[in-house]
């Protein structure tokens, strides 16, 4: 076998592009959020695929690693969750008219209410003679979901009615910072004050709570006075920084997702050669260009310019526009001889090209594409569109294949 037919053969069973997840850099996050929240329980937030990390995997890996709790969005999330074999605690919060109350009652997911659902999750429980577990929300400033304060008292009482009706119990209370990633603001005394005062009104009209719950991942790391009966974390079990001075590396967190692909194309290409759709960018000089096919289709912000890709040991800015599928980098006049050891002599083709990871080699991290794009880390790992494989490393038994699949069963990878 020649060397390119080794080499097809080797690729072949390797993803084009991929996004690795490391569920042990997860695991080491909870633990670490754990012992910062503690006496206080921990809820994992796995909405949105896991913020992008893969639901079941993370859920798993969450619950392995000692999280009591499990947070989704919507109750289609949290009903993934019990189908994965998942029976701890779950929360889901966000609903519309067409919500499954019904599922979720008979599942035993917990269910946020902010007001209108509560006839709607009596009526479920009515139906299988069975009650339903909800946190009513006060809405303390962010102006989103939630009671507001004007309303609570009377929120409160009809949970009250349905529970002695023996329709449900109000198991816990919660709300959302506004401005907890900005530690200096006064917002978030002011959201402080106002969640003791509906608490109080609840307990003062029988609720026997379990959980009180208010912080999010920057106030588990800022505000040990927000941190109740519990905590919801979200993107500091993937290992990301909620503050814009200080890094994960300086929080003790481990960033969990590193996106990966493989040079497509490597060229020499002279001065004045315009570079993708509007030709923003021209060349100053001769210089080697080195095609990524990553693009906007796969996650990638189509405005993020400039964001890092590391090969072969240096970062290079893409150049030009991002389309859908493949974005451009610079190599510069030396990009043929610093390659001599790629996988084609003198050539970047088939070298890995990594966009971010977690930073320990001196590549790149997220942190440097969300500003690129002019957003939050977080965004980026979530968009990563279901069309970039993701591969399991680390993380207990069970984990480690997409899915959840251990990585020795078929669709595993590893």
């Amino acid at each position: 076998m020649n060397s390119i037919a080794a080499s097809v053969q080797a690729r072949a069973v390797s993803p084009e592009r991929q996004a690795i997840i490391d569920l042990s850099a997860i695991s080491k996050n909870i633990t670490a959020l754990r012992d910062i929240a503690a006496p206080a329980k921990l809820m994992a937030v796995v909405k949105a695929d896991a913020y992008g990390h893969g639901v079941v995997p993370v859920a798993r890996t969450a619950v392995a690693a000692g999280a009591q709790w499990l947070g989704t969005a919507h109750v289609s999330e949290a009903l993934t969750l019990r189908e994965a074999g998942l029976h701890v605690p779950v929360l889901a919060w966000l609903h519309t008219p067409s919500t499954d109350f019904f599922a979720a009652v008979a599942q035993g997911i917990d269910l946020g209410c902010s007001g209108w659902e509560l006839e709607h999750i009596a009526a479920a429980a009515r139906a299988q003679e069975r009650p339903a577990r909800i946190h009513l929300k006060i809405d303390t400033g962010l102006g989103r979901n939630g009671s507001t304060m004007a309303d609570w008292d009377a929120l409160v009482a009809e949970a009250i009615a349905y529970q002695d009706e023996g329709l449900l119990r109000v198991v816990g209370v919660f709300s959302h910072f506004a401005v907890a990633d900005e530690p200096h603001r006064p917002e978030t005394d002011e959201q402080l004050q106002l969640f003791r005062e509906a608490v109080a009104i609840a307990e003062d009209a029988g609720a026997d709570l379990e959980v009180r719950h208010i912080a999010n991942t920057p106030a588990t790391l800022s505000r040990p006075d927000s941190h109740f009966d519990m905590v919801r974390v979200g993107l500091g079990i993937y290992g990301l920084s909620p503050f814009a001075d200080q890094t994960s590396a300086q929080l003790g967190l481990i960033p969990a997702m590193t996106l990966q692909t493989r040079v497509a194309l490597c060229k020499d290409v002279p001065a004045g050669q315009g570079v993708s759709y509007g030709l923003g960018y021209v060349t100053a000089g001769a210089t080697t260009l080195g095609l990524i096919p990553l693009g906007y289709a796969d996650g990638i912000p189509r405005i993020a310019t400039g964001g890092p890709v590391h090969v072969n040991g240096r970062s290079y800015p893409v150049v030009g526009r991002i389309a859908m599928d493949q974005m451009v980098i610079d190599l510069g006049p030396d990009g043929r001889s610093h390659f001599a050891s790629a996988e084609v002599p003198g050539s970047a083709l088939g070298a890995t090209a990594v966009l971010f990871g977690d930073g320990a080699d001196g590549g790149p991290v997220v942190e440097q594409w969300a500003a690129a794009a002019g957003t939050l880390n977080y965004e980026v790992v979530t968009r990563i569109s279901p069309r970039v494989p993701r591969t399991y490393v680390g993380g207990p038994a069970g984990t480690n294949g997409p899915g959840g699949r251990p990585a020795n069963e078929p669709g595993g990878q590893l």
